[in-house]
């Protein structure tokens, strides 16, 4: 007999102890692919009578303990079977099974079973309900079986919402010829709408960057099969194991030269590398086995607004971007971005973690007695939640200054306590007070009377990674180098550039870039040429009036005779070179100019790096200094691309420097400086020459994606 409780499966044997412990190790051993066993126990209970072997429904519990299962990309077999022209399934745009799905997209309450999910809404026919049934079928308890006869329906309408055809084949037969003519489908795919047009069609993308308002920001690429993405990519070992994991991540690769059939230039303006992924579900594997084409298949959704899951919501949004809709009748309890991740050589970084990837933490036991909610930051947020002995962080949502955003965000957290059927009793906000998670934080904690408790931003960052490699135990020094755009600092400077000493449960500040301005608020952190002007020594800036016309040269420079906010953001000091190279004085998104001095860097093949802060001798870094010297740089004439690349060379030189000072044999680093895959690169190649050892996010992004597990963990782990 087996069935699901609130702490997992629960399996009844009669059987002798020997032979019990043979099953259960045969258990471990064969164990799916896709699963994951974190612990089992094996104990003798009064003896049951059994006859045969059951499933049984799921014991109801008061408190839920198991974790929440991600989504599944579609396995082989069942790809197979949408391409046999004999198979009941073949052309169901929804087949799954046992080893494949949507799961935490459709969960509506625990345990995952159908009635707990939003495919309850479809009654198995005969031939699924034998599957379901039948022990020996891979689709035994399979929770999302279905086919076309009783399972889910697509509609392919026009923009206005007249109805074209309901039939899969014809569907995907008239989408493909659409996207070949030039048009733009707005898709529903199991975890969100998917905005798609041809690759190779610059008319067409120009059109999508215009009505999805995101006019430089690179995006994803749909290819049709592995093979080909070989033909037109660098693949290294871990790249293609990303590609063709479990959780079907975009991927960031180098295209090779000689690369035909892409519009690069408008799908990635002024970058060389570009994000691909593989077709997530039947229904996009039965679409790109028609075009045989790279996409683009961007995040439904207008810019800086979450991915759209619901028809009425897509057709109201998307009416102006889209040509032609392909809608489905599954509803998606949580809607989510694929997610994304790069490789420096063998070290993943996690740029999304999203669909697939989210939202349990399974290395992360924290032994409380309160039920916590950790809100996370302000710009990447997430959210994390130890409503039991499990740790869920959620997937990204994105800026919290957008309502649309803010409303998924608060929604999730809802959803989340629901399905938990629990109220936190601690709740863990960011220091800053403006940060819209604060707010709701300490909104939501006087109204539940839960104790409330603040957490510096960088000091989260420092923990996250601390917490990923499970380091609070060690009794050796660990120096964090925590470098991002923005961040509220004790002393309320705007932190981003900071060194911290961790040991014996203590964290303490070592170190940081020299305070430079802050000036314009936000605005300084889409306009690279502020950070420049606030960056360069004052008997430099006149270089760089041509950057701004004469009212904003005056009111600028006034700012700067007035201004009291101190930054040492290592965020705006990128910005600011790359303003000082000519890379770009304004961003369209977030960590644009940072992307595109690491680009021109990589372009760098000739002699070895400048360091420039070589012979000078510092505690806090030298910001001014340093850009003083890469001006000089500039002007004799060195190229750009060494200049950008010796840049980063010298801040992983002053990371080696900073541990050395200060005896630190083991160096974590969090912050989103640190998804720039060259500086990793480099501090890993320093790693080895220097007898150090790194300590990078890895399952978790280092932006701010991973505060909200960071907060948990300072709190946890942390006297101070």
């Amino acid at each position: 007999m087996v069935c699901n409780n609130g702490d997992g499966v629960l399996v009844h044997i009669n059987s002798e102890e020997e032979k019990a412990g043979e099953f259960l190790n045969a258990i471990i051993k064969k164990a799916p692919e896709i699963s994951v066993i974190q612990s089992h126990t094996l104990s003798e209970i009064p003896f049951r009578s059994y006859d045969d072997f059951k499933i049984l429904p799921s014991q109801a519990q008061k408190q839920i303990n198991i974790p929440l299962t991600p989504d599944f990309v579609i396995c082989e077999s069942c790809k197979s079977e949408i391409r046999n022209t004999n198979d009941r399934r073949y052309a169901y745009a929804f087949t799954t099974c046992t080893h494949c799905g949507p799961r935490y997209a459709v969960t509506t309450k625990f345990p995952f079973e159908r009635a707990n999910t939003s495919l309850s809404d479809f009654h198995m026919c005969t031939p699924c309900k034998t599957e379901y049934t039948d022990p020996n079928d891979r689709r035994f308890h399979s929770q999302t079986n279905s086919c076309r006869e009783c399972g889910i329906q697509l509609n392919l309408t026009t923009s206005d919402g007249t109805s074209i055809a309901t039939d899969t084949p014809k569907i995907i037969k008239k989408v493909s010829g659409f996207i070949l003519s030039g048009n733009i489908v707005a898709l529903k795919n199991t975890n969100g709408y998917l905005l798609c047009c041809n690759a190779n069609d610059k008319t067409a993308i120009a059109r999508l960057r215009e009505k999805k308002q995101r006019p430089t920001k690179p995006f994803a690429l749909l290819y049709p099969s592995l093979e080909k993405i070989k033909k037109d990519f660098k693949l290294g070992t871990e790249e293609e194991k990303a590609l063709t994991a479990s959780a079907g991540p975009i991927v960031i690769l180098d295209p090779k030269k000689g690369m035909a059939n892409l519009e690069r230039k408008s799908i990635a303006p002024k970058l060389h590398q570009l994000g691909v992924m593989l077709p997530s579900s039947a229904l996009l594997t039965l679409l790109m086995d028609t075009l045989k084409i790279p996409i683009i298949a961007t995040s439904g959704n207008i810019h800086g607004s979450p991915i759209i899951s619901e028809a009425a919501d897509a057709v109201k949004k998307l009416a102006d971007v889209a040509d032609y809709f392909v809608h489905h009748n599954l509803n998606i309890t949580f809607p989510q971005d694929d997610s994304v991740v790069r490789f420096a050589g063998e070290q993943q970084i996690t740029l999304r973690r999203s669909r697939g990837l989210a939202p349990n933490y399974l290395n992360a036991p924290f032994s409380e007695n309160k039920k916590v909610l950790a809100m996370g930051a302000h710009l990447k947020s997430t959210f994390a939640f130890v409503p039991n002995t499990h740790t869920y962080v959620s997937p990204y949502f994105g800026n919290l200054d957008s309502y649309d955003v803010s409303q998924r965000y608060q929604k999730s957290i809802v959803q989340h306590m629901a399905l938990f059927d629990t109220r936190p009793e601690l709740v863990l906000i960011d220091a800053h007070p403006q940060y819209q998670s604060s707010i709701l934080g300490r909104e939501w904690a006087n109204e539940w009377k839960a104790e409330l408790r603040t957490v510096q931003h960088h000091k989260a960052h420092f923990a996250s990674v601390l917490g990923e490699h499970e380091l609070f135990p060690s009794k050796e020094k660990i120096m964090g180098a925590i470098w991002d755009g923005t961040g509220l600092g004790d002393d309320g400077a705007i932190w981003g550039g900071e060194f911290f000493m961790y040991k014996d449960h203590q964290m303490e500040r070592l170190a940081h870039f020299e305070y430079v301005d802050w000036i314009a608020a936000d605005k300084m952190a889409k306009e690279p040429r502020l950070s420049l002007l606030c960056m360069l020594p004052e008997t430099e800036r006149e270089g760089v009036r041509q950057k701004f016309s004469d009212t904003e040269w005056k009111i600028y420079n006034r700012m700067l005779e007035k201004n009291t906010l101190k930054t040492s953001s290592v965020g705006r000091l990128f910005d600011a070179v790359a303003s000082l190279l000519d890379l770009g004085d304004t961003t369209s998104y977030e960590g644009e100019a940072a992307m595109l001095l690491e680009n021109t860097a990589r372009d760098d093949n000739g002699d070895t790096p400048i360091d420039f802060l070589a012979g000078i001798p510092y505690q806090n870094i030298p910001t001014k200094t340093l850009m003083a010297n890469i001006l000089k740089a500039k002007k004799d004439d060195i190229p750009t691309s060494r200049i950008a690349h010796s840049f980063i060379h010298t801040l992983a030189l002053s990371i080696v420097k900073t541990a050395k000072e200060n005896h630190c044999e083991t160096i974590a680093c969090s912050g989103g400086v640190f998804q720039n895959s060259v500086l990793v690169e480099k501090l890993l190649k320093l790693s080895k020459t220097q007898g150090f050892k790194l300590k990078f996010n890895r399952i978790l992004s280092s932006n701010d994606e991973n505060i909200s597990f960071g907060q948990l963990c300072y709190h946890h782990y942390l006297k101070n």
